[in-house]
């Protein structure tokens, strides 16, 4: 057994990473939220302690860390990757490590990190792990990125239905994903404990199309009546205007051609609040 000490600073720092990699991305707002969130859900099904459930946590956020070694080009491809392409983007778990292995937190998001493409029939990556080489934070994490993927928009294709994205985890039950675990995620579905979650990018924090060209904007958890959001991929500005539980964004007519992706602190505070102060792994 090994006590890790989890440092505020040390943390803010490795989730900042993982959300200014997020935001650089127009498709994929709220996306490390959502993947924990799901995760989480699931660990508590499966019956994981508090100490876990943690790591679980913090290990679904930064799982795609490597993807800031993947150009634009590749992850906002309109079609299908050539298999040029597919073989970067395979890629992205082991860059992920790299960049976090000098981390002081990284023991505790690593396999999350490695693992969250490995197939329970060998056939993943980067590892061809199988089975039970595989650990619970892999095993419930590739489920929890897998249905999110699904359930949101692409540069390639609309969110699918949540109905469909279930069957589709049904269906890669013993192949891609863990039997137990999928059953644990339907039953998730079926008690309505997703709904929360899906479409958000933070707790009541619901995430935005743009008017202009369609990708994600992900609004702070403080945003006020009028203010300006910008989106990350025509970069044009919007005013925003309060509409019910949500908003709508009036655009300003004007584009910066900059887009400068910031932590977001929203999604930081709320992971500090969580925080252990030790983690017995």
């Amino acid at each position: 057994m090994k006590k890790i000490d989890v440092n505020n600073d040390l943390l803010r720092s490795l989730v900042a990473l993982a959300s200014v990699i997020e935001a650089r991305d127009p498709y994929t707002g709220g996306h490390i939220w959502r993947v924990s969130r799901y995760s989480v859900l699931l660990g508590e099904q499966y019956g994981l302690n508090k100490n876990y459930l943690f790591v679980l946590e913090l290990g679904a956020l930064v799982d795609d860390l490597g993807k800031v070694g993947v150009s634009d080009g590749i992850l906002n491809k309109q079609g299908s990757l050539s298999e040029q392409e597919f073989q970067v983007v395979r890629q992205h778990p082991v860059v992920g490590g790299e960049i976090g292995q000098n981390h002081p937190l990284y023991p505790l998001v690593r396999y999350s990190i490695l693992e969250h493409h490995e197939r329970v029939d060998g056939t993943g990556y980067p590892g061809r792990l199988d089975g039970d080489s595989i650990t619970i934070w892999g095993k419930i994490t590739s489920i929890a990125d897998t249905f999110d993927a699904l359930t949101s928009p692409r540069p390639y294709r609309p969110a699918l239905p949540v109905d469909r994205a279930l069957s589709i985890l049904s269906e890669g039950k013993g192949k891609q994903f863990d039997a137990h675990l999928v059953d644990l995620f339907l039953e998730l579905a079926k008690k309505d404990k997703l709904t929360h979650i899906l479409g958000h990018a933070g707790e009541n924090r619901s995430l935005l199309s743009c008017p202009v060209c369609g990708p994600l904007i992900v609004p702070r958890p403080d945003i006020q009546e009028g203010e300006i959001l910008q989106c990350p991929s025509c970069t044009g500005r919007f005013r925003i205007h309060k509409a019910g539980d949500t908003f709508q964004l009036e655009f300003t007519g004007s584009k910066s051609g900059i887009y400068v992706p910031r932590p977001d602190e929203g999604l930081i505070q709320s992971v500090l609040k969580r925080k252990r102060r030790t983690v017995t792994l």
